[in-house]
């Protein structure tokens, strides 16, 4: 394992993907590895962000292919009503009972939501298997620094040690971990003291709310309580036009919400890629969102079953439900993280290095409470970079700039590399081509009438830096563009890679050769 040879105690704090991942390349690579989790394997991720809410968006996505099934020719009205494994049922136009209606389909979200938490809960034992068969220890507790080669563990249930049978209490396993029950932290006797040669801490962040305003799970919502909610709001106020917020106001739209949208910026998604913000602008409006630009929250007071949202102009936007998506804080508190000498920026993020190194000695940190790319990807390439660099094996520095990254609105928003913004400051030189989807003979075939694929190129060599593409699924089809930024091809050898005719991914190889030319 190269000069850290030495190095085999890992102790790691997290059981996310910044968590497990790193748990998981440590015992490949022959450490003795403890993770300390509190919450559930998985993390955020996987029980109450990533795998929930995209579980939810299928359903909004199959409403709207109902919806739109009109326009290719399909009549649903008068088929009777069909339960689907997906949560929703198809009924009569304007069927509303429990949920909301859209284009002839009707949404039970009862259903839906526990189909949502079902998928949680078993992606999460899978992990918490794959943990246990690759001979991690795990944990159910509360960690904590005490200096940066010791770890103190508040115990929320029994140790969980590798299971020799695995698969044959995988219930058991998720309860007492916290899956099912989501156990609070139990401040008792009976601490472990953990003697670590490398701790990384993977603790995640957590919704930020208004202050004064603390979600009650009921009516005021963090984007963790949506998942309780019996039937869909009848107004939904959403406050913060981000990528969390367009996501859940995409889909609520979908599935017949009323839906208002509060931006504190000038347009949604502000940090996306302004032609690609400017559709989803577009469908929103299209759809019927009440979309408030530059109005920034205030406070939000419950008022029996109506919320008013008060904004800072002095007006109020009354719902029935409102929905924070107003940023993240790191889970930093607790963590003993001055003790140990763990630095942290303005933000409380804790700061890191491009190999996952903090402040300390010995300590590494990954994922969200980094606040360096909040994705899910991230997180675990941050976790595997950070036991591969203690445990002296190859390693490259994280890349920023070959991440893959999707917005999940309806269509979808994927980008990677060099963006339009780094292009127009004079940041990075590039040359783009932007071609409409409305031109792809596949797309006309699904009735998609709004979209693009972009791609940049260095003027000189024509080498691939950067692309955009806007369409459904686009979190599929952005996967050629981050193939060719990273392994740094030009736009010849796209344009000279065969594509199916018809598809969606022609398109790609088609704003390919329209660069030729310019490169």
């Amino acid at each position: 394992m190269g000069e850290n040879a030495a190095v085999t105690r890992m102790v790691i704090i997290g059981g996310g993907p910044g968590g497990y991942e790193a748990a998981l390349v440590a015992a490949q690579l022959g450490a003795e590895v403890t993770l300390v989790d509190r919450d559930g394997i998985g993390g955020s991720a996987v029980l109450t962000d990533c795998v929930p809410s995209k579980a939810l968006i299928t359903t909004a996505e199959a409403v709207s292919a109902v919806g739109g099934a009109g326009g290719l020719g399909v009549r649903t009205g008068g088929l009777g009503e069909r339960t689907g494994g997906l949560g929703e049922r198809t009924g009569g136009l304007g069927e509303r009972t429990g949920g909301g209606s859209s284009g002839g389909a009707r949404v039970d979200l009862a259903a839906v939501n526990a189909r949502v938490l079902r998928l949680a809960t078993a992606q999460s034992l899978d992990i918490t298997g794959h943990l246990q068969r690759a001979g991690v220890r795990l944990l159910a507790g509360v960690g904590r620094l005490e200096g940066p080669t010791r770890v103190v563990v508040r115990p929320l249930t029994a140790d969980l040690g590798p299971d020799p049978h695995a698969g044959t209490d995988r219930l058991g396993v998720a309860d007492r971990l916290g899956v099912a029950d989501r156990l609070g932290v139990a401040d008792r006797p009976g601490a472990e003291v953990l003697d670590a040669d490398v701790v990384l801490l993977a603790t995640g962040a957590r919704p930020r709310v208004l202050s004064g305003t603390p979600p009650d799970g009921q009516r005021v919502l963090s984007w963790e309580q949506v998942y309780a909610l019996p039937e869909l709001p009848e107004h939904l106020v959403v406050v913060g036009s981000g990528v969390t917020g367009a996501e859940f106001a995409s889909a609520y739209t979908a599935m017949g919400v009323e839906v208002t949208l509060v931006s504190s910026r000038d347009r949604v998604l502000p940090g996306e890629d302004p032609d690609a913000a400017a559709v989803i602008e577009d469908v929103f409006a299209r759809r019927g969102m009440r979309v408030l630009g530059r109005s920034r929250a205030e406070a939000v007071q419950r008022v029996g079953d109506e919320v008013r949202v008060h904004l800072t102009d002095g007006s109020t936007v009354v719902g029935s439900h409102v929905l924070l998506a107003v940023g993240s804080q790191p889970n930093t508190s607790g963590l003993g993280l001055s003790e140990a000498g763990v630095c942290r920026d303005a933000r409380g993020f804790i700061e890191v290095d491009r190999v996952s190194r903090t402040s300390a000695r010995g300590v590494y940190a990954a994922g969200d409470v980094t606040g360096i790319l909040m994705l899910a990807s991230v997180a675990a390439m941050q976790g595997r970079i950070a036991m591969w660099h203690a445990l002296g094996d190859a390693v490259t520095p994280l890349d920023l700039g070959t991440v893959a990254s999707t917005v999940f609105t309806d269509p979808e928003i994927a980008t990677v590399g060099v963006t339009q913004d780094q292009v127009d400051t004079g940041r990075t030189e590039a040359v783009s081509v932007n071609l409409p989807l409305a031109t792809n003979a596949r797309a006309k075939m699904s009735g998609i009438d709004h979209g693009f694929v972009k791609l940049f190129a260095r003027p000189g060599t024509g080498v691939v830096v950067g692309g955009v593409v806007v369409a459904p699924h686009a979190s599929e089809l952005i996967f050629p563009v981050s193939l060719a930024v990273t392994a740094r091809l030009t736009v010849d050898q796209v344009a000279q890679a065969f594509s199916v005719y018809p598809s969606l991914s022609g398109s790609v190889a088609e704003a390919a050769r329209r660069l030729h030319r310019t490169s």
